[in-house]
């Protein structure tokens, strides 16, 4: 017997932030969730009854990203300040604090041991370093613009990066080497991920199109044109079947990727939806908006995946079979969508949130009243929704097939913009070695000159 469908539903919802939240992120363990914001302060939420917020004071500018470290037991942040912090997410709120670039550091992500962080940053660059000692390792520098966000592979030994000079590239972590960049002409890239599976990549482009690339062959699977606004973040689910997007048309989507199209789409931010992500075993997954708000959302049709065969489109059992592990890229189709999905291809899911009013600012480092008493799993009290599905979902877009010559046309013009951009990049160091050397011959005159100065 089929396990009925099951549609998300919001859970809680938690206001402390005083601006735009700008990312989300689960603890391993499932037991808090952190926000960072453009207000400055990284905010943890537990979700065990009675147990305060945690807001966290120290950046002096706003905070872009947050992550949870492996264990669980660190929180790593970075911000337009230039800094990364690292916390423990505890009530004493204890952190330490270095400076690891010299502009906006947009992203920051934890290697899959903990051992290692990876930063990215608007000085174009990438740097990792050791978590314990916070010891600078080494730069990635081939980006010509603002590096957006940087990503570890699971298996640690890849990072991928994306950057306002439309590129997305893959690193080689021990030769640390560029091993290939692929070519995002529509709009810049505002966030990467891996699929679980490692053997791909998606990104989230300005221009409001999400992005699947095949990291073996090289070549793109998936494109999805399905916002109307800039995509500002997005996550996989850990089954690797799902993709979750946020964007500024103010929606959620979440992308059936064996089927290839959208599944929902998500309206309960009011204004530009900011962050998104699942958590690690999928169960829920959170958003933040410029509504200052940070949303937990319980996944639940993640369980119609739980006993299909991976590759097997339009066949949901509803067994109980345990989750097997996360599909290669062989069992997610390729296709290319252009446009946007019908409004009968997808579920909308559409919640009126009523917002408690804030509570008083307090210039302590740990905010004691932005927690409901409720437990995490208890059934929201304060949410009020309408579910409108317009039809079953087991019918696919139709898939639309690029012809092959504009396929050979464009791989072409990438091949030619890779060597371009390559030329500009040998272009940029020559020029920066030739400014160097003028400098120290300027400095050269001017300590001479100096010397004839004092002889005299």
């Amino acid at each position: 017997m089929a396990t009925p469908l099951e549609d998300p539903s919001l859970e809680r919802h938690f206001r402390g932030h005083r601006d735009t939240v700008t990312s989300v992120d689960f603890s391993p363990v499932m037991t808090q969730l952190a926000s960072g914001s453009m207000d400055s302060c990284l905010m943890v939420w537990n979700f065990k009854p009675k147990m305060r917020a945690y807001r966290f004071v120290g950046h002096k500018d706003a905070v872009l990203s947050v992550r949870f470290s492996p264990s669980g037991h660190l929180v790593a942040s970075a911000s337009r300040d230039k800094t990364v912090r690292l916390w423990i997410p505890s009530v004493k709120g204890e952190s330490t604090v270095f400076k690891a670039h010299t502009a906006t550091v947009r992203s920051v992500d934890f290697s899959s041991d903990g051992q290692t962080l990876c930063t990215a940053s608007d000085d174009k660059s990438i740097k990792l370093w050791t978590v314990h000692r916070q010891k600078f390792l080494y730069s990635l520098t081939q980006h010509s613009n603002w590096v957006r966000c940087a990503k570890f592979s699971p298996d640690g030994r890849l990072i991928v990066s994306g950057s306002d000079d439309k590129l997305i590239k893959l690193w080689d972590r021990q030769t640390k080497d560029c091993i290939h960049s692929f070519h995002e002409i529509g709009g810049y890239v505002n966030h990467v991920d891996f699929h679980p599976s490692g053997t791909c990549i998606a990104s989230a482009s300005t221009d409001g199109s999400i992005k699947v690339w095949d990291i073996r062959m090289n070549k793109i699977l998936q494109h999805h044109a399905a916002h109307a606004g800039a995509v500002t973040k997005l996550s996989f689910h850990s089954n690797g079947n799902f993709l979750i997007t946020s964007s500024e048309d103010a929606t959620l989507k979440i992308f059936d990727l064996l089927e290839g199209r959208i599944f929902y789409t998500l309206h309960g931010h009011q204004g530009p939806v900011t962050a998104a992500s699942f958590s690690r075993n999928g169960e829920y997954f959170a958003s933040g908006g410029s509504d200052e708000q940070v949303l937990v959302w319980r996944t639940n049709f993640d369980k119609l995946s739980a006993g299909c065969v991976l590759g097997s489109q339009g066949s949901r059992d509803g067994s109980s079979a345990e989750l097997q592990a996360p599909p290669s890229m062989e069992d997610i189709p390729s296709r290319v969508q252009k446009g946007r999905a019908s409004p009968i291809s997808q579920r909308k899911v559409r919640f009126q949130v009523r917002i408690d009013p804030a509570p008083a600012s307090r210039s302590m480092d740990v905010d004691a009243d932005m927690m409901s008493d409720r437990e995490f799993h208890d059934p929201p009290t304060a949410i009020a929704g309408t579910v409108n599905d317009s039809r079953p979902r087991t019918q696919p877009l139709e898939a639309k097939a690029v012809p092959a010559g504009l396929t050979k046309f464009m791989e072409q013009i990438a091949g030619q913009l890779d060597i371009l951009t390559q030329t500009v990049s040998l272009l940029e160091q020559r020029l920066t070695m030739t400014e160097n050397k003028l400098r120290e011959c300027i400095d050269g005159q001017q300590e001479i000159r100096l010397h004839i100065k004092s002889t005299d």
